[in-house]
Parts: structure tokens; sequence; C-alpha cells
């Protein structure tokens, strides 16, 4: 399909006149037309339902999270990657973003970069992709070469593929073994996908990401108890969850934090379960990490937990 063919590329009729319009009708209108991104995404649910099974199926046999884009959508790739590491304790090569030009091509646009299929090919062997990974490729057009390539690669190493583009019948759709393709429609400001479109691919990261870390054991209830408390925020943070997951005051948390090392999710097993940190770590390993799995492992019953 020709790149003025794509809804994404299409001028929106509500905004014909946006460089005369009012500050507070643009601004009104991009609010009501970024109200329809939210839509967009529940009506390809079941396609991300199956993307996540992918992921946590991966993860449970020690693979990664690859997100691959070219521009704002490899942004948004990168974006979600590094904050894995202080929401949930991964490790920072558990949840990898790529953008086509190298990590500068974040902060500076690499012209050009996005037109080379065989660049990701490239960009994935230097960090050794197998079987056991899945590629997520984000391209608001769902054209992109340089994804397109990158999912093709992985596809021909064994990996799992998915394809997040925001345009029906998305030429990168059928590179991919899921297609997630959120229908955003034309921007206020015509072509300028970091709008709509990036609302809805940012949206879709976080599901992903977030839906195969709570399904990995990352959450206990709707808490973050695989948080790394690095910062003054995050240690006052982290004091609170292990009290709200354990109902004692923030002052026993802390020290139960202390006594595991800095491990919140561990405080939290310690308490529940009423052990020490080797056996906190112990129950955990056992239950694949899952702390409501640790503790009726300790012997509690599940009302209990």
């Amino acid at each position: 399909m020709q790149l003025e063919m794509l809804s994404t590329e299409r001028p929106n009729p509500l905004t014909r006149d946006l460089d005369v319009m009012s500050v507070s009708g643009l601004l009104t209108v991009m609010n009501q037309q970024d109200a329809i991104v939210a839509g967009a995404v529940a009506a390809v649910l079941p396609a991300i339902e199956a993307a996540v099974d992918l992921v946590v199926a991966a993860r449970a046999q020690g693979g990664r999270l690859i997100y691959l884009g070219a521009g704002t959508s490899g942004r948004l790739g990168v974006l979600d990657a590094v904050e894995c590491p202080p929401t949930f304790g991964t490790d920072p090569g558990e949840v990898i973003g790529i953008i086509a030009g190298g990590p500068g091509a974040f902060l500076n646009a690499v012209e050009g970069a996005e037109d080379d299929p065989r660049a990701a090919g490239v960009d994935l062997d230097a960090i050794s992709l197998n079987a056991n990974d899945v590629v997520v490729g984000l391209a608001a057009s769902g054209r992109t070469p340089y994804v397109i390539g990158g999912l093709d690669h992985a596809r021909e190493l064994g990996a799992a593929t998915v394809a997040v583009s925001c345009n029906r019948n998305a030429a990168m759709s059928s590179h991919a073994g899921v297609a997630i393709e959120v229908e955003t429609g034309p921007e206020i400001l015509t072509g300028s996908t970091r709008l709509k479109a990036g609302t809805a691919q940012k949206m879709v990261c976080n599901m992903l990401s977030t839906a195969s870390m709570v399904r990995s054991g990352k959450a206990f209830h709707n808490l973050m108890v695989d948080l790394r408390p690095t910062n003054a925020k995050l240690v006052d943070r982290a004091n609170r969850i292990v009290a709200a997951a354990t109902g004692v005051d923030t002052e026993i948390a802390a020290e139960t934090i202390d006594d595991a090392d800095g491990h919140v999710k561990a405080a939290v097993v310690m308490l529940l379960a009423e052990c020490d940190f080797a056996e906190a770590t112990e129950l955990l390993d056992r239950a694949s990490g899952s702390v409501r799995e640790a503790i009726v492992g300790a012997g509690k019953s599940s009302e209990e937990v």
C-alpha cells in the first residue's frame, strides 16, 4: 500500500483549519482525537493477549522481550524497556529496546536508518538473538523496511514475532506471528504519528510489559514487589509496599527490607510466612518468584494470602 493511502497519513477533516484555530479550539479537538485511542486499543485486545502469552512463555524459558523500531516507534520501545528494571527488578538484558540508527538515534534522528531492511538483522545479531526470544516490531505505518527486515530475521532464527502498527492490513503484519493493528486514523497534524499513533503504541507497550511481568510473578496483589529501592522516593515506596502487603507499619517494613538485603519481595515473604531471609529466598525460588505461591508453599492457606 502506498504511503499516502495509509489512514495515519491522510489529512484529518476536523483540523483543516488547524493553523488558524484558537489555542482552546486546537487543544479541544486534540483531546477529542486522543480519546479515540483507548477504544482503538480495546478493539485489538485479543491480539495483545496473544502477544503477552508469547512473552510469558519466552520468559519462562529464559527468553527476552525485544522491541524493534525506528524514529518515534523505536524510542517508545526503548522507553518501555528501560523502565522495566526499576519497576520489576529485571536485569537490563531481559527487556531490550533497539532503535534504527543505534542508541544515538534516541536523541538525534539518523536519517535513512529506517529504510535499510538488513540493518535490523545486524542489530539483532549484536544482542545474540535466539529462538527463545520475542521480537516486537513497532511501526505506526506498518511498512518500515528496518522493522520488516528485523521481523523476517527473527523468524529465520525461530524467535517469536509480534507486529504493532496503527493501520489495518499493514504490510508488516504478514511478517509476524501475531499482528496488532491499532487503527488510530488521521492525525490532527497530517502524518505526525508521534501523536495518536504514538500514544497507541505506548499503550500497547505498557500492556505487553506490565501484563507479562505480572504473569511472571512480578506483582503481589497490585503491588510492585520486585521494585528496586535505588533512590529516596523508591525506598519510601518500598516501605509502603511491604507495609500494605503485610499489615505491618512502615518502620517494621523498613527493618525487614534491610534484613532482606533490600529485596522487597523477600521481605514480604519473610513477614507473611514468618521466616528468615534464606528461607524466604528458597520459598520464592521454588515458587518461580511468585509471592502468593511462596507463602502457600510455606504452609499458609490461600485465604490468608
